[in-house]
């Protein structure tokens, strides 16, 4: 059995830049130290995990199973490890507490840009370390502890959340100038299956709503390629490439002026409830539960 306690930080950095680059060589000028150091490192590692990491080639190194599973771990380990000290150094600054919040990209697009300002401006001391995920993503992120709060469509299943109403946001669908839809002024979303969709990447609740809604009318999405942003999205519709939908506060004035159509959807599903959430039973630091109580009060609800 493998003894966690001989592994190092050092050398897991070593490994993450050698796979990162592909080369030996290449990580020790990265890291500012010596070619035999870093061979050494990378066989301790091996022998520490009784696996062969790295496949040695002419031109450089690929990692192994093994290596590929150990590349998963020891990026989440120095990603804590950083997260950790750069903590530490806000509380020796005088930062009071952290609050830990994954939010999806509607949130962050449409929202939070004015309500963090607020709780922040009546809570200096307070550091937020906001972090950008899928949905899905979000609520398994609560249910193991890893945010303390989160932002989360309400399509996603969250049996083990605690989730009050934040807020609703209202799907668009975006066209071209000159699209054979760009003359409605609402549309049903069954209407626009004939065309090409620039859609958001796999994992995505808004895809995944689309794709539901797609199969309740017993039609497939025709998704002509994925990108991982809403601004993505709109750059692609801008140039031609296919259609799309989006929330409508996420579609950037330039973009209309540039004379993109935003067309309301007459279903039922495009007006959407963004939840915020925590983990079921969970004692909340103090200031995550001043967070918490902010942005789903009875005010941030009213905006």
């Amino acid at each position: 059995m493998i003894n966690p306690t001989h592994f190092d930080l050092q050398s897991l950095r070593l490994f993450l830049l050698v796979a990162e680059s592909g080369s030996l060589t290449k990580a020790a000028e990265r890291a500012h130290t010596t070619l035999s150091s870093v061979s050494k490192r990378i066989a301790e590692l091996e022998k520490t995990t009784d696996c062969t990491l790295l496949l040695r080639q002419p031109r450089g190194v690929t990692l192994t199973p093994a290596g590929q599973g150990l590349q998963d771990h020891a990026r989440r380990i120095i990603d804590q490890v950083n997260r950790m000290a750069g903590e530490m150094d806000d509380f020796a600054v005088g930062v009071r507490g952290h609050v830990r919040i994954w939010v999806n990209t509607s949130a962050v697009i449409q929202f939070l840009p004015q309500d963090l300002p607020l709780f922040l401006a009546a809570h200096p001391d307070v550091h937020i370390g906001l972090e950008e995920r899928v949905s899905s993503d979000i609520v398994d992120a609560l249910e193991q502890g890893q945010a303390d709060i989160g932002i989360f469509a309400d399509n996603i299943a969250a049996p083990q959340i605690e989730k009050r109403f934040y807020r609703q946001d209202k799907l668009v669908l975006l066209v071209p100038p000159g699209h054979p839809l760009a003359s409605a002024s609402e549309i049903e979303f069954a209407a626009t299956l004939d065309f090409d969709y620039i859609g958001l990447s796999q994992g995505s609740s808004l895809q995944a709503r689309l794709v539901d809604a797609a199969s309740a009318a017993q039609r497939a999405l025709k998704v002509r390629m994925q990108v991982s942003s809403f601004d993505a999205i709109c750059r692609m519709i801008e140039a031609g490439l296919g259609i799309g939908i989006l929330p409508q506060a996420s579609v950037r004035q330039e973009i209309l002026g540039a004379g993109l159509r935003a067309i309301p959807l007459t279903d039922s599903w495009a007006q959407r409830t963004l939840w915020a959430g925590v983990k079921a039973g969970a004692v909340l630091p103090a200031e995550a539960a001043s967070l918490f109580e902010f942005l789903t009060s009875d005010l941030r609800q009213s905006r």
